[in-house]
């Protein structure tokens, strides 16, 4: 009688897990990987567009500074990466310098950057985006909205950062000619938000670390640091961006991220 039960159950067993072969097999570290990043990524669908004031402190090895005064705007786009715009206003010898970046979820951003002195507009060559932003420590790659189609993941497992259950991924730079050969990102379980990020450069040696600090929630939905820290590990360099006056909503179009509106950017 136990004998029969027994074959019963597995027998059972055996169906349901034919009907149901997605809870017979465990979803590998690469599934899991990109299945976090996507969350993270529809969780910040809709915004429309947003647009702040931004302070960025350059530091040296002996830390001196340098600041700088930065307005930011950035534009969704439906189907494609966002479109972003930066603005020099302070110190003088910037003032009016104008970046405009088009990220796409595949093959290469477009970049350009206005330079007063010159009176020009210069494209950023693709080779080129590895390079220092401004003499900042990120690079204009990092510049770039993180779209979730230009990487590949791998999930490492959870860890605690100060009391706070965190996944740990890495993520490969899908463009052959990115400055990384590979990124290790921490995102918080209660709402998908990068924490910190490890930029590893062509010899496989941990360059950078970037922090994200004092996040705030807008619309009811959309969450946004006020601070982020980027640490070169080899030269003693680091940048400070602080985030003021967040808006969303302003109604920008895609005529404020045309390439002639960098020449009269004020």
């Amino acid at each position: 009688m136990h004998l029969y039960k027994s074959v019963r159950v597995l027998f059972i067993a055996l169906v349901f897990a034919a009907l149901n072969p997605l809870t017979s097999s465990a979803q590998t570290p690469e599934e899991k990987g990109l299945e976090i990043a996507q969350e993270a990524d529809q969780r910040d669908l809709g915004f429309g567009d947003t647009s702040s004031q931004m302070t960025m402190t350059l530091r040296n090895r002996q830390g001196q500074e340098s600041i700088r005064k930065i307005r930011n705007q950035t534009l969704e786009v439906e189907g494609d990466g966002d479109k972003s715009k930066i603005i020099f206003d302070e110190p003088r010898d910037v003032q009016g310098t104008a970046f405009l970046n088009y990220t796409h979820k595949s093959g290469p951003d477009d970049q350009w950057l206005y330079m007063p002195a010159l009176k020009r507009v210069k494209r950023i060559a693709s080779n080129n985006k590895s390079g220092p932003f401004m003499g900042s420590e990120f690079a204009f790659e990092d510049i770039s909205s993180d779209e979730v189609e230009k990487y590949t993941y791998k999930y490492l497992g959870d860890e605690d950062i100060d009391g706070v259950a965190h996944f740990k991924l890495e993520r490969f730079p899908v463009d052959s000619k990115s400055g990384y050969t590979k990124q290790v990102v921490w995102y918080d379980q209660a709402e998908y938000r990068p924490i910190k990020v490890e930029y590893y450069d062509r010899k496989e040696a941990l360059l950078k670390t970037l922090t994200y600090h004092e996040y705030n929630q807008y619309v009811d939905k959309y969450w946004r640091a006020h601070r982020m820290e980027m640490i070169n590990h080899q030269t003693g360099k680091s940048t400070t961006l602080e985030f003021s006056d967040i808006k969303f909503q302003n109604g920008l179009t895609d005529r404020e991220f045309e390439q002639a509106s960098l020449r009269n950017a004020r």
